[in-house]
């Protein structure tokens, strides 16, 4: 057995620590890429039915491909969701940068209805990551909060949103929605007008 210290935990052995920090050659960058991006459309099709002989064939990559890059399908979950936390997070910077700050904000609470949806036919295997890591789940919300709160700060500096809310408020209320057991797209993205509409300032 490995030492254990309180500072640096389980000690690597040099080979292993180097690989940790290789960077990936191209190929197999793009190949990791391809798996996750397959991931995603496939668990949110099938959820815990799918296959990773499937998301392997949706990839176009042999089994062992997938494998190598992740040797357990929660390790494929995983990335498939700190992925998915990461595209809500560059999203918030993009609609920012590019749409008017009220724009921004429906954009951004757009995204964050269709990322929520598409999580659902595979809550069982999330909650599973969120076990094997546990900050994984905190660490996500706080990124999604600093998120929603850049779109929401800068719609209030523009006037256009109540300034009695923050980031955090407003991911209760959309998070909450999300999360009912009878959800579906189509309902999540009317109640979000409803949301929208009190979180607008009144003129």
């Amino acid at each position: 057995m490995r030492p254990v210290t309180a500072a640096t935990g389980p000690a690597q052995a040099p080979d292993e620590a180097a690989h940790a920090h290789r960077p990936m050659r191209a190929d197999a960058r793009r190949n990791y890429d391809r798996l996750v991006n397959a991931a995603r459309v496939v668990l949110s099709q099938r959820g815990s039915e799918a296959s990773m002989e499937e998301i392997a064939k949706a990839a176009d990559v042999g089994v062992g491909t997938l494998y190598r890059h992740f040797p357990r399908r929660i390790d494929l979950v995983e990335a498939v969701y700190r992925d998915d936390v990461q595209g809500l997070v560059a999203l918030a910077d993009t609609v920012a940068e590019e749409l008017s700050p009220w724009d921004a904000l429906i954009e951004w609470l757009s995204g964050f209805v269709r990322y929520a949806q598409a999580k659902r036919v595979f809550l069982n295997e999330l909650h599973e990551a969120f076990e094997k890591s546990p900050d994984l789940a905190l660490s996500s919300r706080e990124k999604i909060a600093a998120a929603a709160g850049t779109v929401l700060s800068r719609a209030q500096q523009a006037g256009v949103a109540r300034n009695d809310i923050d980031g955090r408020d407003l991911m209760q209320l959309v998070g909450g929605m999300c999360m009912a057991s009878n959800s579906t797209l189509a309902g999540n993205e009317r109640l979000l007008n409803l949301v929208l509409d009190g979180v607008r300032a009144q003129r």
